[in-house]
Parts: structure tokens; C-alpha cells; sequence
């Protein structure tokens, strides 16, 4: 009697460990087509809660259409600029959206997928302003810079009065106050505030700043299917124009395209 126990016993535990490594398997397989993504939710126009709460904005839409295209799901994970990329290395997230600008030093640490932003720096000034029309125009003129950004460092080598400011909204409060005659910053940026801003009387003066790019950003680690995935994706909605479109949904004008 005690041996057929056990050997219904012992063919029990065989038969939960195969059930068990199916369920393992399926469940791995469904892992792979999901994706934790790192993104702030504080960064408006790219990544922010609506009225209603809700958490949208370029990155956001961006994100979720490739993800839509490729077969994808995905889930949101706002966390601070400063622990964004900390969140990568440890494995809380598999991605970052949040307009990672590709640079060599990040490329020496992780891997990008193809840009899905194209930007590059204007000088915003007053539109009635005839004497600055020029980058070169702004020596021992007044401008509104965070100090360590490299629009502040671009505007200290033009030989610009640096008014210190801690973002790009607080420079065009003092530009249209007429506390300083201009600021170095993003286009994107700019082309975000005069679709919220319509009539804001400023105009934007472009010049020979680089033009940067920004992707979707991931561990070394992952692996490169996820990332062709993602490529395939982006180029897909390029090609159909959805990418154009929730472009212009943000900004009014295509900033997925180099110009």
C-alpha cells in the first residue's frame, strides 16, 4: 500500500513539474512581447498628465503606436530625470521615452533605436527686434540661459549677458517682459510654445547649431530583436505618415524628420 502511494505521489510531482515548465514557457513568451517603459511624466510637451490625469504627450503616443504596430504591450513607469537611467541599469524598466538625446557617451553604455525626434537650437528673441538677426548678433546682449545647458554654453561663447533662469518658460516670461532680448534654446521647444501660445509676439532665428537626435533608449543587455522590432515599427509609421501626424498633433510642424 505505501508503495503505490508513492508512486502516485512521485507521478504527481513528475506531472506538476512539466505543467509547470509549460506555464513557464508561456508565460516567458508572453514577457516578450511586453515592455516596462521608463518615462518622467513630468515633462511636458513629451511626457505629462493631462487635465484629467492621465499620462500623454509625444513620447507617450509615440510609444504606444510603434508598440500597437509591432505587436507590443506596454506599461508606463514615471520616474525622475536624475534616477532615469539608474532605473535602466538595474532592470526596474527595459526602455526609456523620454527624449534621450543619442550622444557618444551613451552610446558607449547603451543601445538606441533609430531617432524618432529631430531638434536643433534657435535663438528666440522679440519679433519687432531688428538688431539681433544672427547667432553672431548677441555679444553684450542680455539673454535668458540655464547655466549648464548647452544652449547656455553656446550663448557664453556668442559673448551674450547670461541672465540665469531655470527653464525655458521662465526665459520667455522675461523675453516678452522685456527683461532680456533673447535665449538660446530647443526648436522643438519653441514650436511646443507657440502652439500653446499662438499669439506670443517672438520669432525664432535659426543658425549653425548642431542638429541633435533623440531615440528610444535601451539596456545593453536587451535583446537586439526588441530593438529591430522597434525599428521596424518606426519605420513603418514613417512610411504611412502616422509618425508625421502625431508630430503635428504636438508641435504643428514634423520634428520626426531631419530638416
Amino acid at each position: 500500500m505505501k508503495k503505490a502511494i508513492f508512486l502516485i505521489m512521485t507521478v504527481m510531482v513528475i506531472l506538476a513539474a512539466c505543467g509547470s515548465g509549460k506555464d513557464t514557457k508561456e508565460t516567458s513568451n508572453k514577457d516578450d512581447k511586453k515592455l516596462v517603459v521608463g518615462t518622467e511624466g513630468t515633462y511636458s510637451p513629451f511626457s505629462f498628465h493631462d487635465k484629467n490625469d492621465k499620462l500623454t504627450g509625444y513620447d507617450i503616443d509615440v510609444t504606444k503606436a510603434v508598440a500597437k504596430e509591432i505587436g507590443y504591450k506596454v506599461e508606463f513607469k514615471e520616474t525622475q530625470w536624475d534616477s532615469m537611467f539608474a532605473g535602466l541599469d538595474s532592470g526596474r524598466f527595459d526602455m526609456i521615452a523620454n527624449q534621450v538625446g543619442i550622444n557618444d557617451e551613451r552610446k558607449a553604455k547603451y543601445k538606441f533605436s533609430d531617432p524618432y525626434t529631430y531638434s536643433k537650437g534657435v535663438l528666440v528673441v522679440n519679433e519687432n527686434n531688428k538688431d539681433i538677426k544672427s547667432f553672431d548678433d548677441v555679444k553684450g546682449k542680455k539673454l535668458a540661459q540655464t547655466l549648464t545647458s548647452n544652449y547656455g554654453q553656446l550663448a557664453k561663447s556668442k559673448g551674450a549677458d547670461i541672465t540665469k533662469v531655470d527653464g525655458f518658460n521662465q526665459a520667455m516670461d522675461l523675453l516678452q517682459s522685456k527683461r532680456v532680448e533673447g535665449t538660446f534654446n530647443d526648436n522643438v521647444s519653441y514650436l511646443d510654445y507657440k502652439k500653446q501660445k499662438p499669439n506670443a509676439k517672438i520669432k525664432a532665428i535659426e543658425g549653425n547649431a548642431e542638429q541633435s537626435k533623440s531615440a528610444f533608449t535601451f539596456n545593453k543587455k536587451q535583446d537586439d530583436k526588441v530593438i529591430k522590432d522597434f525599428n521596424k515599427g518606426l519605420k513603418t509609421l514613417k512610411d504611412n505618415g502616422e509618425l508625421e501626424k502625431i508630430s503635428k498633433k504636438w508641435f504643428g510642424a514634423n520634428v520626426s524628420e531631419p530638416k
